[in-house]
């Protein structure tokens, strides 16, 4: 099966969860095979999608199975269980998608056990999809512990703030040593108002070795949605920042066809 797994990162504030959540809504257009992941612990990928009412249980709500008698998991293995509940009341199905939540661990406890169970349950998971698109949780924690490790290819959200772009960066070294077999690290610079602006991405990214997607636009109604309280996948059609999108979709949908 043709799978390609897309990892969505960056510095906090820079527009991951937007590109992500438009990024599901086209691809979606083309096929219904997508797991929309958000993988981070402040979750805002439901909303963006207008599913937030949908998620009633997370990832992080699954450390609780671990805490229940032996005498409730009868016969079953604890891996077979867990499997059990994540597809049976964790993952949410929608029209064109299904949504896997990674939300925050109830209680005091190591947040290691959920990225853990993450980085297990999307290595399952993905031979049953053509696209897993992950928001991946702001700055750089992430590749430490190698829970995207499974990506074919990253998208690293900048806008022009020097730690926007020094996060960019520090990506691309640690992926180098970490030794994280991606197939390409891309970068797409998000609010980019001048020509000039773009210039300087330019140059960074050739100083850094990264391929540049596309320039993103700074659209007030992004705000507006978001102000609100409307998904972000209701801009409308007509917007720049929506066209250039739809564009980059095409660019990973080109991506995932075969070769011929």
């Amino acid at each position: 099966m043709n799978m390609t797994v897309i990892a969505v990162t960056g510095k906090g504030g820079t527009g991951k969860t937007v590109l992500s959540s438009l990024l599901i809504h086209f691809i979606s257009k083309k096929t219904t095979s997508i797991l929309a992941v958000d993988a981070d612990p402040d979750s805002n990928l439901p909303d963006a999608l207008g599913m937030a009412e949908m998620v009633e249980k997370t990832l992080g709500d699954i450390r609780e199975v671990f805490q229940v008698s032996r005498d409730e998991m009868g016969t079953t293995n604890k891996e077979q269980w867990l499997e059990g509940k994540i597809y049976g009341e964790v993952i949410v199905e929608a029209d064109r998608f299904d949504l896997l939540v990674m939300g925050r661990p109830e209680g005091e406890g190591c947040y290691c056990f959920a990225n853990n169970l993450l980085r297990g349950v999307l290595r399952r998971l993905m031979r049953h999809y053509d696209y897993i698109i992950i928001d991946s949780e702001a700055g750089l924690e992430h590749f430490s512990r190698k829970t995207i490790d499974s990506a074919d290819y990253i998208i690293v959200v900048t806008d022009m703030s020097k730690k926007g772009l020094a996060t960019a960066k520090r990506i691309k070294e640690m992926s180098h040593e970490l030794e994280l077999d991606f197939k390409d690290i891309f970068l797409v610079g998000n609010r980019i108002a001048s020509k000039e602006a773009e210039d300087v991405i330019i140059k960074f990214a050739d100083e850094i070795g990264m391929k540049i997607l596309d320039f993103l636009p700074y659209d007030e109604k992004i705000a507006e949605l978001d102000l609100r309280g409307e998904p972000v996948v209701n801009l409308p059609e007509n917007s720049e920042f929506y066209r250039r999108v739809s564009r980059i979709a095409d660019m990973i949908i080109q991506l995932h066809a075969p070769a011929k």
